[in-house]
């Protein structure tokens, strides 16, 4: 298998690239984070004018790329840039569902940054959403929990319990200011926000609707394919912006009148940890490849790459500050930032234990 980027994807990657090293800095990238909408709408735009939103979809749906190796090749440099606008949320998992229900229209301005849309899967959580047909369409109620990026969001894409099980779910469009709906905000202990999205009685148009009824479980399960493959390439491009700050200190810092990294012990640790990065990568590989595979081949190597990033991952992060000491956990330092992303993201779609458990079921069938 050739691994090389192709020209157009090279492209993008380096004008991502030099973008993030010339005008996304950590110290803004925080202050956009700790705002009650997570991140910033100048770089949104300046993302969007980029093209980068066009990466993700394929000519056919309004872009110029849709491959799985173009998501994961910018999802790589927004983790090692730390990029907080929510492209996977707001961009990649809404699109997708866009484009599965056949919406083109709402998905061209997903696209130019336009719009932003963001996905709330409330039909297989414990306090789901019910969605009842009335004479003029559909009555809510329920709640939405931790749904990411809500609070800078013009559209929630709402999945519902419409039938009589789970598995009988709707997408419907929703205002987020409409009366019925009531919004709880929450920091995250990464940076951005989340939100729980309360519906009390919320009447809706059966215009409101979003492809047809009854057929949100099937666009979800591929939306969130994307959005696993994404969130595995970001998680690696922490880890090689990780790698490189941490061989910088140990190449740098002194102690007993010589550079730390001449030490043996260090050096075994960090051999270690390129090693466990080198695996990381291999496993993101396999999983770009297999997102158009069969659904089994699919979910197996989406969760052989989801676990591989969350046990590495951890162990990056945790060898990172060991190896920094105490300067490792200061705000203004990068390293912790990057570090608790990196951390966290093992806890997002289904963390290590979740994913070997549902590799481990692959075999025994």
């Amino acid at each position: 298998m050739d691994f090389t980027h192709t020209e157009e994807r090279q492209m993008v990657v380096d004008t991502l690239a030099r973008y993030i090293q010339n005008e996304y800095n950590l110290s803004d990238r925080n202050d956009a984070a700790a705002s009650p909408q997570g991140f910033s709408d100048v770089h949104w735009n300046n993302l969007a004018e980029l093209g980068m939103f066009g990466v993700f979809f394929t000519e056919e749906q309004g872009g110029f790329g849709g491959s799985a190796f173009d998501v994961a090749a910018v999802f790589q440099e927004l983790g090692r840039g730390l990029v907080v606008e929510p492209l996977l949320d707001c961009v990649l998992r809404s699109g997708h569902v866009l484009a599965a229900a056949g919406d083109f229209e709402r998905l061209a301005k997903v696209i130019t940054g336009a719009s932003r849309y963001v996905v709330a899967q409330a039909h297989t959580t414990g306090d789901r959403v019910t969605a009842k047909q009335s004479e003029a369409g559909w009555i809510l109620n329920g709640t939405a929990p931790m749904v990411k990026f809500a609070a800078g969001a013009d559209t929630i894409v709402l999945s519902a319990q419409s039938g009589a099980d789970a598995a009988q779910a709707s997408f419907f469009l929703i205002d987020p200011t409409a009366n019925g709906v009531a919004i709880t905000h929450h920091d995250t202990f990464d940076g951005g926000s989340a939100s729980d999205i309360h519906f009390a009685d919320l009447a809706i148009s059966s215009d409101a609707l979003l492809g047809s009824a009854h057929h949100a479980d099937t666009i979800v399960r591929t939306a969130e394919n994307w959005a696993c493959l994404a969130i595995c390439a970001e998680a690696l491009g922490i880890m090689e912006a990780i790698k490189e700050t941490t061989l910088d200190y140990l190449r740098t810092r002194t102690q007993f009148g010589t550079v730390i990294g001449r030490f043996q012990a260090l050096q075994h640790r960090m051999a270690q940890v390129l090693l466990e990065i080198e695996q990381a990568r291999s496993a993101v590989i396999n999983a770009a490849a297999a997102v158009n595979k069969s659904e089994t081949d699919c979910d197996k190597a989406l969760s052989a790459a989801k676990y591989s990033i969350g046990r590495i991952g951890t162990l990056v992060a945790e060898e990172a500050i060991q190896l920094h000491g105490g300067i490792g956990m200061t705000w203004e330092y990068e390293m912790g930032h990057f570090a608790k992303r990196l951390v966290m993201i093992d806890h997002e779609m289904g963390n290590a234990d979740h994913h070997l458990a549902r590799y481990m079921q692959f075999d025994l069938v």
